[in-house]
């Protein structure tokens, strides 16, 4: 008798219903105009920094490598989101298929924790650098390289893939609706009727790893290049050194940041609301301004980008 009401109340779920930002269509058609040019912005920067790095020579270097990869990151990763709550906001229509709502949350999964170890990779680049400038150009070998961008990528799908599984298992039924404006793990394990309690250790465990393995081994590198910096005897010469780091610096501090404020606590209604403030800075803003952070703060971008407006002015005039 239990399980035949069991069964009767078991419901085959097609879609979500996405709450998003706000609920007032006003400030949803201000919203729209806000996030599309953040979206522009964040895709046009991101673009010209992965043509830049592969058509200047100059820049055809390990840190420039991470950094390409890191843009192409940065532009999976908004898209992933972006284009559908923009959509939202034009068409009132706020629900997304249960398909869609599985790859928005294995993508974000995977892109954040490739992030993550991307950015450690740079700060494992910077530490050869400045720690053994000498023996760089073979330690920083175009396979080490490659095979320090190729783990990030694995790693990330294959956990994205792992912790989407485990959330995408579970019963759902009763309200639909997602107290987010995207896909996320802690919201969706709200609508859970099922158990839940192996999806949030693994989501606990998986995120706690990533978090303090990533940013261990950014915070040894920095320990490292620190040290060596203040045995540089000139003023100039340990300012030059430091400014290689800064922008590396200021990128993992706005995204480790956000991210810790997010995920390193149990979901709640009010954790879940406040993560959808937190969410905007990593989702939205972090990518744009790495490539401002990254072009503003670098005399060779700042060359290259130069180099490459004169290029294309020169051949309007030659037409």
């Amino acid at each position: 008798m239990e399980k035949e009401k069991f069964s009767q109340n078991l419901t085959v779920v097609t879609e979500f219903i996405l709450l998003g930002l706000t609920e007032d269509p006003a400030l949803e058609k201000i919203l729209f105009a806000v996030f599309l040019v953040i979206y522009l912005i964040t895709l046009a920067g991101n673009l010209c920094m992965i043509v830049l790095i592969r058509t200047n020579s100059h820049l055809h270097t390990p840190m420039y490598f991470f950094l390409g990869h890191l843009s192409f990151v940065d532009i999976c990763y908004s898209s992933n989101i972006t284009p559908n709550m923009l959509c939202s906001f034009l068409s009132g229509q706020k629900t997304i298929s249960y398909a869609g709502c599985f790859t928005q949350c294995l993508l974000f999964i995977a892109l954040v924790i490739t992030e993550f170890y991307l950015l450690a990779s740079m700060a494992l680049d910077r530490y050869v650098a400045i720690c053994s400038p000498l023996h760089y150009s073979s330690r920083m070998s175009k396979n080490v390289c490659v095979c320090l961008v190729m783990v990030p990528y694995v790693f990330g799908f294959l956990n994205g893939l792992s912790q989407t599984l485990l959330t995408f298992r579970l019963s759902f039924c009763g309200s639909l609706e997602i107290n987010h404006f995207y896909c996320a793990d802690p919201p969706l394990l709200m609508l859970a009727c099922s158990d839940t309690s192996v999806k949030k250790m693994a989501m606990f465990v998986v995120a706690g790893f990533t978090l303090s393995s990533s940013l261990c081994i950014i915070l040894l590198s920095y320990f490292f290049i620190f040290a060596a910096i203040l045995r540089i005897r000139s003023a100039e010469g340990r300012h030059k050194a430091f400014s290689t780091c800064s922008s590396h610096l200021t990128t993992v501090t706005i995204f480790y940041g956000t991210l810790f404020c997010m995920y390193l606590r149990p979901p709640s209604e009010k954790s879940v609301e406040e993560s959808k403030i937190i969410a905007v800075f990593y989702t939205f803003l972090s990518p744009m301004l790495n490539p401002l952070i990254y072009s503003l703060r670098n005399k060779d971008v700042i060359l290259a980008m130069q180099q490459m407006i004169r290029r294309i002015f020169f051949l309007k005039n030659a037409a």
